[in-house]
């Protein structure tokens, strides 16, 4: 599925249709050149789900975990990763489990390390805006974008 984003408030409006639709154990992987607004739809989506503290990006620590009514949410960020080893480090298994929504923003640095996402996305500049490519991997990433196509 494929859609222009070319407003501010079309991030929030995209981020408060997705947290209605996203279900615990979700996986949602988000790829895209530098400033192409995958943090920027994470930092929506935290809101969403009722994050009021500062948003950080975990650029350095590759993970921030928030936990809001009852969900709990892995931010990662593989921008700065070495190697896919370093998941194995801080334990990467621990993380996916089948109540945690996980986002991660640049999958393609975890190589094969990281479980398939049920839903991928891809973030590119496109005009005065951005376009977002998203492709379901999992009969639960294909719920959500039909749920989505809906609205």
């Amino acid at each position: 599925m494929r859609r222009l984003i070319e407003r501010e408030n079309e991030w929030l409006a995209l981020a408060a249709e997705w947290v209605k639709i996203i279900p615990p154990g979700f996986r949602l992987y988000l790829s895209g050149e530098l400033g192409a607004g995958k943090t920027t739809l994470v930092r929506n989506l935290l809101r969403q789900w009722g994050v009021r503290d500062a948003v950080k990006s975990p650029t350095y620590t590759l993970v921030e975990t928030y936990a809001i009514d009852n969900k709990i949410i892995h931010h990662f960020d593989l921008y700065r990763l070495q190697s896919p080893l370093e998941l194995q480090y801080i334990g990467l298994e621990d993380y996916f489990d089948q109540k945690a929504i996980v986002i991660v923003e640049w999958p393609e640095k975890g190589l094969n390390s990281l479980p398939t996402a049920d839903m991928h996305c891809t973030l590119a500049y496109h005009a005065e805006g951005r376009s977002l490519h998203c492709v379901a991997n999992s009969p639960r990433g294909q719920a959500v974008l039909v749920q989505w196509e809906k609205k």
